[in-house]
């Protein structure tokens, strides 16, 4: 559910901006403004599903005439570069 855009100055934002991220959850646009020129716009992200087809990149890349070739151990490769990065994800409190 959108709902209406936000304007707010930059002190206000900073002052509460666990309020202001509350908003941008719900759906609201916020503007942030000094004086009375917006300088920042922050709104919901929009999901970025889950990606494209390995098909379709292939199909891409021969689209603009790459050469890249996807040999048989293109799977066992890929499969080391992700094995090789299995620490887990330590975000910041603040995140």
């Amino acid at each position: 559910m959108s709902m209406a855009t936000i304007h707010i100055s930059e002190a206000d934002a900073v002052r509460d901006f666990a309020g202001l991220m509350a908003h941008v959850r719900l759906g609201a646009e916020v503007v942030i403004e000094f004086e009375t020129r917006a300088v920042a716009v922050v709104r919901p992200a929009v999901p970025s599903g889950p990606g494209r087809l390995l098909s379709e990149v292939i199909a891409a890349a021969e689209t603009r005439g790459s050469s890249a070739v996807l040999d048989g151990s293109f799977a066992h490769d890929l499969e080391e570069v992700i094995n090789s990065h299995r620490e887990p994800l330590n975000p910041p409190a603040w995140d």
